[in-house]
């Protein structure tokens, strides 16, 4: 086997989903791949440079099915609709992965170049709708962050104590509005997701300022 930085970067990405970041080292990733770890570094020369590679390819992903999702769309749609194709696709791609919210979380601050063209292609349609600029970047940051949390909370793991009949019916009582509402939006996340993201968009909405009349 001929070892790539391609190879090294797919072994990274089993070792992370096994592990996450406390267990992910170049020690582990070699014995993944059956060579010495001192033979990496001539592909990839740290761990860090490692994490950097492994965002960068989920979040070029994420933006590759963003851009089919916004090809797909009908040339009239609206710049809610091109978020909204944006916002699913990217979840999509960040679910393939296990552990994947956890990475692209950290995509941005290890300067990423897929991370900053799904940030800047977001921030250029905010800029279509008319959001005001001291706007757009919260907007963009605040759709990106519900994203990742939303999948944060899809990867996590199950309770670690089963949770018995009797305590949700103690917990309705104590809190019925609370576990109605997740109750029902437990059924669907896909639509659950949706809605979210549009909720957002209404909000963002409300920042635009209509065009002041000479």
């Amino acid at each position: 086997m001929k070892l790539t930085a391609d190879l090294i970067i797919d072994a990274g990405m089993t070792v992370f989903a096994e592990s996450g970041y406390q267990g992910l080292s170049m020690r582990k990733v070699a014995e993944r791949l059956g060579v010495h770890a001192g033979s990496l570094y001539y592909h990839v020369p740290s761990k860090s440079a490692l994490l950097q590679l492994m965002a960068d390819r989920l979040a070029r992903q994420a933006y590759d099915a963003g851009t089919a999702a916004l090809t797909a769309l009908p040339g009239q749609a609206g710049w809610k609709s091109r978020l909204e194709a944006q916002a699913v696709a990217l979840r999509h791609s960040i679910r393939q992965h296990p552990g994947g919210a956890d990475l692209f979380a950290d995509s941005p601050k290890v300067l990423s170049t897929g991370a900053l063209s799904l940030m800047e292609r977001l921030l250029q349609t905010l800029l279509d709708a008319g959001v005001p600029e001291g706007q757009r970047g919260v907007a963009a940051d605040a759709l990106l962050s519900h994203v990742t949390g939303f999948v944060l909370q899809e990867q996590g793991d199950p309770p670690a104590v089963p949770v018995t009949p009797g305590a949700v019916a103690e917990l309705h009582e104590r809190f019925p509005m609370t576990v109605s509402a997740a109750s029902a939006s437990a059924h669907d996340l896909d639509e659950k997701f949706v809605r979210s993201v549009r909720l957002l968009c209404d909000g963002i909405e409300a920042q635009i300022r209509p065009p002041a009349h000479p």
